[in-house]
């Protein structure tokens, strides 16, 4: 576990593949680190299978951070499954910043890598709240299992909400997919599948169609409200919804820190992957250079680089070279 009261060289907010890679370049520079995150792998462990890493045919989201906690854990940092309450900038030289866990403890550094990724966006619509986690979800790969030969909505238009009906497809006995566009954004290969599983009648997509309300019976969700009708009715009788329509940056622990954002809530980084504030670094999903190609690898990229960085600002010295990969 980590020791409250050491001062590391590093903190690493954020478990997923920016934060986890982060710590793996630390490692290797030298560098005490732990790395603290509420949800290990963070958006990729909601991904059912993962196929364009390199050197995956094919994973699971969960597989992938699990092998990478190892081997974050197997060159010597150490990691904390915990969420972070708030941060504060220290006032000397040797502890420049302070981080508070939700369960009171707090842990100090010369330097801070946040990789806190996207939060998901929430539909805000009637019944979505009352009803989260009894019929309303938002990662399939959790909760695809209890809703076997159920029907089931996803909303959404994406590679996020494509894959996860493809995903719901194995499970329940027919799954629509309800987008407001007119056109399903998802790669080609999961396009093709998903038309599989439309030609075996599990599948059929609503376009320019968006819920109104989740509706229930006070225990669990029993039907959408929609704003164009279904076959003359406002209402589809349903046994589950999962909400797949994109995230916003994670930038609540950032906001009381005066991080400079853009106008989209991203964070703005250098080339460094350093903030404005001297020492508070960020990398993945969560920065500018993310705002319109979010995926793991280049989120692994911004993170191996941030750790570089880190050693150039802790060390006062250049980055030792890394050979190979």
């Amino acid at each position: 576990m980590p020791k409250e009261n050491k001062i590391y060289d590093l903190i690493i907010i954020g478990a997923g593949p920016a934060g986890l890679t982060a710590s793996i370049y630390a490692s290797r520079y030298k560098l005490s680190n732990v790395l603290i995150g509420k949800q290990l792998g963070g958006e990729l462990s909601l991904a059912h299978n993962v196929c364009n890493f390199p050197g995956f045919e094919s994973i699971s989201g969960i597989e992938f951070a699990e092998r990478c906690k190892r081997q974050v854990e197997k060159l010597g940092a150490e990691v904390l499954l915990q969420e972070v309450g708030k941060i504060e900038v220290g006032k000397d030289d040797e502890v420049k910043f302070k981080v508070y866990l939700k369960n009171n403890s707090v842990y100090y550094s010369k330097s801070l890598i946040i990789a806190t990724g996207s939060e998901r966006r929430r539909l805000n619509i009637p019944g979505e709240e009352k009803y989260l986690g009894r019929g309303v979800s938002y990662c399939t790969t959790c909760d695809a299992g209890f809703f076997k030969d159920k029907t089931v909505a996803i909303i959404g238009g994406s590679d996020a909400a494509v894959t996860g009906a493809i995903h719901l497809s194995n499970f329940a006995s027919i799954v629509y997919i309800i987008y407001r566009g007119d056109k399903l954004r998802a790669e080609p290969v999961w396009l093709a599948d998903w038309q599989n599983f439309e030609k075996k009648g599990k599948g059929e997509v609503f376009y320019k169609t968006n819920v109104k309300e989740i509706l229930g019976d006070g225990t669990k969700v029993t039907g959408i409200k929609l704003d164009v009708p279904y076959k003359g009715k406002e209402t589809l009788v349903l046994d589950g919804v999962f909400v797949e329509i994109g995230g916003v940056p994670g930038t609540s622990l950032l906001k009381p820190l005066g991080v400079k954002l853009e106008a989209s809530g991203h964070v703005v980084v250098s080339e460094e992957m350093e903030t404005n504030i001297p020492g508070l670094f960020c990398a993945g999903d969560m920065t500018s250079f993310s705002a319109n190609f979010k995926q793991a690898i280049t989120a692994a990229a911004q993170g191996a680089r941030a750790a570089g960085s880190v050693y150039k600002f802790t060390k006062q010295a250049q980055t030792p070279r890394q050979l190979g990969i």
